[in-house]
């Protein structure tokens, strides 16, 4: 009878801990990059011309390298921090030229509505957005 009941008992923690175990699903930084790339590539609605739709496009790809690489840097957070801020603001400087005022609005209001589900995973890189 006590044996029937340690194996039981056995049996149950091991599906438990598979269970737990299979929930557990932490992206690697190339999948979080390539999401964040996904998102800012979207210009659904925006009415770009091919030229606009390409330099942002290039434009993503080279912030999305750099924000990643300042954050996986061995710098201090404050230092990191920084290095957002002034990323951010720059990639606001080109959205702004490229788009102009409102069309740079409407597009980063589509990105922070993409981008919100990520936040939390993201860490110190949800800043620049």
């Amino acid at each position: 009878m006590k044996t029937s009941q340690i194996l039981i008992a056995l049996f149950a923690f091991i599906f438990i801990s598979f269970a737990a175990q299979a929930q557990v699903k932490v992206p690697a930084v190339g999948d979080l990059s390539a999401q964040v790339l996904k998102i800012l590539d979207n210009t659904s609605g925006l009415n770009l011309n091919a030229d606009q739709s390409n330099k942002l496009k290039t434009d993503n790809k080279t912030f999305v390298d750099q924000l990643f690489k300042i954050v996986n840097g061995s710098d201090t957070e404050d230092t990191k921090k920084k290095g957002i801020l002034a990323l951010k603001e720059t990639r606001l400087n080109f959205l702004t030229g490229l788009l102009g005022q409102s069309l740079a609005q409407k597009y980063l209001g589509n990105v922070t509505k993409g981008i919100a589900p990520l936040k939390s995973k993201l860490g110190l890189a949800a800043l620049a957005f």
